[in-house]
Order: C-alpha cells, then sequence, then structure tokens
C-alpha cells in the first residue's frame, strides 16, 4: 500500500491503493477513462443505429456502405495528426478541442431529418448532414485515440498496460452497455415507421450532446497535464515517413492480422442492425408480473442485444488482462480476432429466433477480451514521448487499408447495376457478403498465430 502526505506533513496510507494497483487506475487513467464513459455512451448510442436512421431518412444499402466507408476514411486520417498534436500540444488540451467537435458532431447529425425536402443532386441535404455530422463526431474517438494511448503508457508499468488498458476500456465498455440500453428504453414508445425512428434517434443525441458536454468538461479541468511526456515538433509528410519506416517491427505481423480481421469486420459492421431490424425482423415479448406483457421492437430489442454484449465484454475484460499476464498478450488477442471473424456467418445464418441473437450477441462480446491486449501489443513497444505517434500510425496504416471495405459490403448486401445501360449485374446478396467477411477475418487471424510476436514485458 502506498502512502500520501497529510495536511500535517505525516504519511497516511492511501486505503485506495490496492484497487488503484489492481485496475492501473492512476489519476489520469481515471479521468480519460470517465471522458471515454461519456463520449463512448454518446457514440454507441447513435453510431450502431445509424444504418436504421439513414435508411429511415431516404439512403439505400449502397449509400449506407459509403457511409461506413466515409467513417473508415477519418479512421484512417484522424489519428496520425490527433496523435502528433496530441504529443506536442499535451493531451488535456488535445482532448478538449477533440470533445468539443465530437459535441458538434451530434448537434449536425439532430437537426438532419429536419433537410430531408432539400434535394442536393441524388440525394437530400439530410443525408449531407448525416456525413458532415461524422467529420465531427468521430474526433474524440479518432483524433483523440493517440493521445488516450499516450495516457495509459506513461502512467503505468509496462508488464501492467494492458491491466491499465482494460481499465479504461471497463469504463468505456460500461457505457456500451447503457448506451444501447437506453437506446432501446427511447425507442419502446414509438413504432418501426420511418418518423418514429427519426424522432427516436432525435432523442437519443440529446443524451449525446449532454454527455459529450459533460465528457469535455471533466477530462479539462480535472486531467492533471503536468505528467504529460512531449515529443518532438511536427515535420510534416517527412515526419510521417520516418514514423512509417520506424514503426516497431514487432507491429508488422500484429498489424497485417489486425487489418484483415478489420476489413472483414467493417464490410458487414454497419448493417448489423440491419440483419436484426430487417433481414431477420426479430423483437421480443417479454411478460412481467406487476406490468404486463412489453413487445419490443426490432429496433429496441437490438439495443438489449448490445447491451447483452458489453455485459459479457465488461465481465472478461478484466479476467482476460490478467490472464494475459501469465500467458502472454499473443493468445489473448487471437481470441477477440476469432470471434471477430466468425460472428458474421453466426448471425446472418440465423433463425428468426430472440434466444438464439441473444446467445450470438452474448458471444460477440467475447471479442473485447482480446482488446485490453491488443493495445498493450500496439504501444508497448513504443518509446515515452512517441506513444501517441506510434499509435497513430499503425491505426493510419490499418484504417487506409480498411477504408474500401464498408462500400464493399454495401455492394455485395443491395447489389448494383452498371452506370452506362442501367442493367443488373448483381442482385445483392447478405448472406454472401457476410460469408465473405468470416472468410477474410478468418486468414487474418490465422496470419497473426502463424507470425505475430509477444511484448517482451510479457514473457
Amino acid at each position: 500500500m502506498s502512502l500520501e502526505t497529510g495536511a500535517d506533513g505525516t504519511e497516511e496510507a492511501d486505503p485506495l491503493d490496492a484497487f488503484r494497483q489492481f485496475f492501473a487506475l492512476e489519476r489520469d487513467v481515471l479521468v480519460l477513462s470517465l471522458a471515454m464513459f461519456a463520449f463512448s455512451l454518446g457514440f454507441q448510442m447513435t453510431s450502431r443505429y445509424m444504418a436504421e436512421y439513414m435508411s429511415a431518412l431516404g439512403a439505400t444499402a449502397l449509400v449506407i456502405g459509403i457511409f461506413g466507408t466515409f467513417g473508415n476514411v477519418i479512421s484512417a486520417v484522424y489519428p496520425y495528426p490527433g496523435g502528433a498534436i496530441s504529443d506536442r500540444i499535451g493531451s488535456r488540451y488535445a482532448l478538449t478541442a477533440f470533445g468539443l467537435l465530437s459535441t458538434v458532431g451530434f448537434a449536425i447529425w439532430f437537426v438532419a431529418p429536419w433537410l430531408t425536402a432539400v434535394a442536393v443532386g441524388p440525394t437530400s441535404l439530410a443525408i449531407v448532414a448525416v456525413f458532415v455530422g461524422l467529420v465531427f463526431s468521430q474526433a474524440w474517438k479518432s483524433f483523440g485515440l493517440g493521445a488516450s494511448f499516450a495516457i495509459v503508457k506513461q502512467a503505468v508499468s509496462p508488464s501492467k498496460l494492458a491491466a491499465g488498458f482494460a481499465s479504461t476500456e471497463t469504463f468505456r465498455r460500461t457505457a456500451f452497455l447503457v448506451g444501447p440500453l437506453i437506446a432501446a428504453a427511447l425507442f419502446y414508445p414509438f413504432g418501426s415507421g420511418a418518423g418514429d425512428v427519426e424522432l427516436a434517434f432525435q432523442l437519443i443525441l440529446v443524451v449525446a450532446i449532454v454527455f459529450g458536454v459533460v465528457g469535455t468538461l471533466v477530462q479539462h479541468f480535472l486531467y492533471d497535464s503536468s505528467g504529460d511526456s512531449f515529443g518532438k515538433e511536427f515535420g510534416g509528410l517527412a515526419q510521417i515517413r520516418r514514423d512509417l519506416t520506424e514503426m516497431p517491427a514487432e507491429l508488422h505481423p500484429l498489424l497485417v492480422g489486425d487489418t484483415l480481421v478489420r476489413f472483414a469486420n467493417g464490410m458487414v459492421y454497419i448493417f448489423f442492425v440491419l440483419v436484426v431490424t430487417q433481414f431477420l425482423e426479430v423483437g421480443l415479448s417479454v411478460s412481467l408480473p406487476a406490468v404486463g406483457t412489453l413487445e419490443l421492437s426490432p429496433q429496441s430489442y437490438f439495443g438489449i442485444l448490445l447491451g447483452l454484449e458489453m455485459l459479457v465484454a465488461l465481465l472478461i475484460m478484466i479476467p482476460a488482462a490478467k490472464v494475459a499476464e501469465r500467458v502472454g498478450l499473443k493468445p489473448v488477442v487471437a481470441l477477440g480476432f476469432s470471434v471477430y471473424a466468425i460472428f458474421p456467418v453466426l448471425l446472418i445464418n440465423a433463425p428468426e429466433s430472440a434466444a438464439v441473437l441473444a446467445v450470438l450477441f452474448a458471444f460477440s462480446g467475447l471479442r473485447f477480451a482480446g482488446l485490453p491486449a491488443h493495445k498493450a501489443l500496439i504501444v508497448g513497444p513504443a518509446e515515452m514521448g512517441s506513444g501517441g505517434r506510434v499509435t497513430g500510425t499503425y491505426y493510419l496504416l490499418r484504417n487506409l487499408i480498411v477504408i474500401p471495405s464498408a462500400a464493399l459490403g454495401g455492394l455485395v448486401w443491395g447489389g448494383f447495376s452498371n452506370p452506362l445501360t442501367g442493367a443488373e449485374v448483381f442482385a445483392g446478396d447478405p448472406t454472401l457478403a457476410f460469408a465473405i467477411a468470416t472468410g477474410i477475418g478468418l486468414v487474418g487471424t490465422a496470419y497473426f498465430l502463424l507470425f505475430g510476436e509477444e511484448f517482451e514485458a510479457y514473457q
């Protein structure tokens, strides 16, 4: 147990030290975790329903896929400059700015339904607003990626990196549990019509905006920036090339396997909600003694399924991080990759059964077992003061390759025609899209198992 200095100058025992050591909850990690909770709550409530929202606004499967690919572009472009900014100006101010931008993005999404009557080429201003909103809303999640990694790296010892990331991920995934349940409750009074979906989603966005403001204030005023480590001044394109060539060699096999797994997941991730609400159309009827029968629409039930998925994730992440300290990071990361790979083909071939879907989404929660270990495997080899850029470089390479995945998934899901003649080229097959995704994911998992390297602190 550590000692703290009291008001009279004497050293006092810190009663929370054992708790802090177990979860690696140093002060800055705790503040980061609270901010993660706020922004993850808003982003999880909205992003997982975005395909349903866009469908209600009149978007086709291809446009939804292009939206997913646009998100991949942002995920690829944002982390590197975000990491460089955080290394240069410090995590406190960087994350404050990113938080404000994300909150603005939620507000843009909120006003989108009022713009449907304004035509913009073949689409509407509402759909354009959804794309513009993503530019802002993903700022904290993607711009702040390097800063959040760097905070954990500078706050905990190398052998406790997985536990440190598990603590932040536990707060984040708690939001992923609470967020969909709030969404399910807000969807409950409404039907499945387009107008009902729009109104329910706007209510969700009000909650997201409130939490965005709270998260920004928390991280700005509570985070202690005195311990920030600052890297070199950003050197432009030459710096990017240098960081790409100097990325630790241990990350190369992880990057290849991870990229394949994420490409596979990116093909179908945005369509998970449509599988439940439109492809299978599975809701839930629950009889409660004091309340009576509750009829949950597919939209509400999807929120329950996401909550179940996150409950399993919360239960598994801390134990998995502790297991990683004994068996190494690589086996735990491989477990997460394998669940990522298998889930799509299981979901699309599921029967129209609420119970089966509950089991499948609980199984999907196991993919988060490898997430803290995966983050530790990325940032572990980085030198102090460069954690943000190493993380940004890794995600820049991975996400650049993943960019077309959602558009490809949308093409296979919805089909496409010859742009010159209008003749149908492919009718579309959701089952095929999900099967292809699983095949690519399994190849990535196998590659990492064969060639992936262990972080020496865990050997």
